[in-house]
């Protein structure tokens, strides 16, 4: 697995289950990327601020992103 399906995966991820052999696969590329691994723990707020701007909320974002 590359970055770019690991991303898209993470991407997919928010928006359906995956199947078993995508989660083993992304797991396995996470333990051996760090900007993957550092994009998975960005994920969660960058789905966030965009469902905020989605609903017209883009003057502040909710929350603080993860460091």
């Amino acid at each position: 697995m590359n970055c770019q399906h690991a991303t898209q995966l993470m991407s997919e991820s928010q928006e359906r289950a995956l199947l078993l052999p995508e989660k083993v696969g992304l797991k396995f590329h996470l333990m051996m990327c760090s900007g993957c691994k550092n994009f998975s723990v960005q994920l969660p707020f960058l789905s966030q601020v965009m469902k905020a701007y989605a609903q017209g909320q883009d003057e502040a974002p909710p929350t603080e992103p993860p460091k």
